[in-house]
């Protein structure tokens, strides 16, 4: 049951992430001027702030939950997703096909949507796979210090919390949980890792 709500909330906060970051940072991408240099600056505003402790802010305010959780973890972790995808957007930005679509009278969303963002998804789906594991350790972290899932909900974070009291007489109600994050963490990062042998071949080797 740990297992089920981990990888939501780990999988949901990361759908959300790239999705946000995508969103502008192509946008801010492909437009440059004025418009890239306020999604940027948001950016740097959010990426200048230690991210768990902005999440345990954000959490705090709006208080302990499964929700609050994925809320303030997905407005902590967009901008750096957004810095990536404005970089390689201005890359393919100067290629000669998008060049040509300009020419041929398309549409700005019809370019970022055919064009711009179907280039710069492999190495962003790899990013995202490799924060999964990271995100399913900073929901843990949450819930033990009672800003995540609150009693009785199964999440790994608030079963080690709530171990830790029994940890002299009763030490695996801290164990198992521990090693449940352990070993879906480094699942996930072997994953990842054959992902992006799979997504970008180029890297391989």
């Amino acid at each position: 049951y740990g297992t089920q709500l981990s990888l939501f909330m780990g999988v949901s906060i990361v759908v959300i992430m790239v999705s946000i970051g995508t969103i502008i940072g192509a946008i801010a991408g492909y437009f440059g001027g004025k418009v890239e240099m306020v999604l940027m600056r948001l950016a740097d505003i959010m990426l200048s702030f230690p991210g768990i402790v902005l999440a345990i802010a954000i959490a705090g305010i709006l208080g302990g939950s499964i929700v609050n959780t994925i809320l303030a973890l997905s407005v902590v972790g967009w901008a750096k997703y957004a810095r990536i995808v404005r970089s390689m957007t201005l890359k393919v930005r100067g290629e000669e096909y998008v060049t040509a679509a300009v020419m041929m009278g398309a549409s700005t969303t019809a370019i970022i949507r055919r064009h711009i963002i179907p280039n710069i998804m492999p190495l962003v789906i790899t990013t995202g796979a490799l924060d999964i594991g990271a995100i399913m350790i900073e929901v843990a972290g949450l819930s033990f210090l009672g800003f995540g899932a609150q009693p009785p909900t199964p999440e790994w974070g608030l079963m080690l919390n709530e171990g830790r009291q029994y940890l002299q007489t009763s030490p695996w109600l801290m164990a198992f949980p521990g090693m449940s994050i352990l070993i879906v963490v480094s699942i996930f990062n072997l994953w990842s890792d054959s992902l992006r042998d799979v997504v970008d071949p180029k890297n391989q080797g």
